[in-house]
């Protein structure tokens, strides 16, 4: 998604956004993550406006004080943006590939199947198991913080049974240029 991003072409505008679509943007949020008001308060205090920079493609990146906080294509969920998920790690379920994909994951690459189930790999138990289209943080074996934030194509326990194909489609990682991109 954020492959080859340049903001200073691929940013369209930046408006603040409205009181009432503020309330309705944290209410969603509120109810995608897993985190609690006070936690959410920190991320982000009521008094402050956040401002929506438009992107191509149909991008929304929400910004509080020029530093990008989430993300949304289309009318699809929230996603915090990396630096946000370094600070606050539990906002999204975790899932982790072996060392063998981190170079692939650093180029872009959506994660294959059997780099979560390989033995540096770890998907949630099936108590924890995640539906299909859940956005996860993708952790690297070895490695303390998420390099990634992606989709997962099928369900956990269906990448633990099928183990071929794509499991999780990457949508940005470490070094992509959202990540470069610090102040809007």
């Amino acid at each position: 998604m954020f492959k080859k991003f340049q903001p200073s072409t691929d940013i369209s505008g930046q408006t603040a956004v409205k009181s009432s679509i503020q309330r309705s943007i944290r209410a969603a949020i509120l109810s995608q993550w897993k985190v609690d008001s006070d936690t959410f308060e920190s991320i982000w205090p009521k008094k402050e406006n956040i401002t929506l920079v438009k992107c191509r493609d149909h991008i929304s990146i929400y910004a509080l004080h020029g530093e990008p906080l989430f993300f949304q294509h289309f009318d699809g969920p929230f996603y915090p943006t990396l630096r946000l998920l370094h600070k606050y790690p539990f906002l999204l379920p975790v899932v982790r590939v072996d060392r063998g994909a981190i170079r692939f994951l650093l180029a872009g690459a959506h994660m294959m199947c059997p780099g979560f189930t390989s033995k540096g790999g770890w998907l949630p138990p099936p108590e924890d198991a995640l539906s299909a289209e859940a956005p996860v943080a993708i952790q690297a074996e070895g490695k303390e913080h998420a390099i990634a934030i992606g989709i997962t194509k099928l369900s956990t326990e269906d990448i633990k049974n099928v183990n071929k194909g794509v499991g999780v489609e990457v949508i940005t990682h470490l070094g992509d240029d959202l990540w470069a991109l610090q102040k809007v």
